[in-house]
């Protein structure tokens, strides 16, 4: 039996689907988890996906904390449950605290869409063992709010606990902090980042390459190794 992972929907989410199909191609079987509901189904990890959840009222990911999905997931994930927050995902994953730092606006004040490369920082999540320390990879990024800011006492501690995951490497798109891209919780299975890597599992589309498929074939490695 292969690994099931919950992909929540918001509402404003816009990308469960992509996720979904990612985690498809992956060979692991996604499972649709509805934001009023607390029962995950039983699911081996969970995904929070982009969009624009409540439509970015008060803060991006600040009501969809709040969400009866999220108690479970905050619960299970303290637990050792593995969560991947992509863009609002990782939005929601600060405002629980379940990652330190918080998402602002772009320091352009623009939505910027574009294909973007990233440094693999730790290849020892639960999400990134398919990749290699050092690596470059291209992964599309789409956002508003997506400048990752932390006092320099948590930016520090992230750096030396190698909680850093990825970073931007040749452009830093919205003013992030050090470049962060994303970055994990101190026992690595929960991890955030504002890129897609869901729009970049097949040739035909994104990028044009499959950078982001390690993402999701990591994390059934994980599970079914576990």
């Amino acid at each position: 039996m292969t690994a099931r992972i919950g992909v929540v929907t918001f509402p404003g989410s816009l990308d469960d689907r992509d996720t979904q199909r990612a985690i498809r191609l992956a060979g692991a079987e996604p499972v649709a988890l509805w934001h009023k509901d607390k029962d995950l189904k039983q699911v081996d990890a969970v995904v929070l996906p982009g969009g624009f959840s409540y439509g970015d009222y008060l803060r991006a990911g600040a009501i969809s904390r709040f969400s009866p999905v999220m108690g479970s997931v905050i619960e299970q994930a303290k637990a050792g449950l593995p969560v991947l927050g992509i863009c609002n995902g990782f939005q929601i994953l600060t405002e629980a605290h379940l990652l330190p730092g918080a998402m602002l606006g772009n320091d352009h004040l623009h939505f910027i869409c574009r294909d973007q490369k990233l440094r693999v920082e730790n290849a020892g999540t639960a999400w990134t063992g398919d990749y290699t320390a050092g690596q470059d990879i291209h992964i599309p990024l789409k956002n508003m709010d997506g400048r990752y800011v932390a006092d320099d006492y948590t930016l520090d501690k992230l750096e030396a606990e190698g909680r850093v995951v990825f970073r931007y490497v040749d452009f830093n798109p919205n003013g992030s902090l050090r470049d962060i891209a994303g970055i994990t919780n101190e026992a690595g299975n929960v991890v955030g980042l504002m890129p897609h890597p869901e729009h970049a599992v097949e040739p035909l589309i994104g990028t044009g390459r499959t950078d982001g498929l390690l993402f999701f074939t990591s994390i059934l490695k994980k599970l079914v190794g576990a």
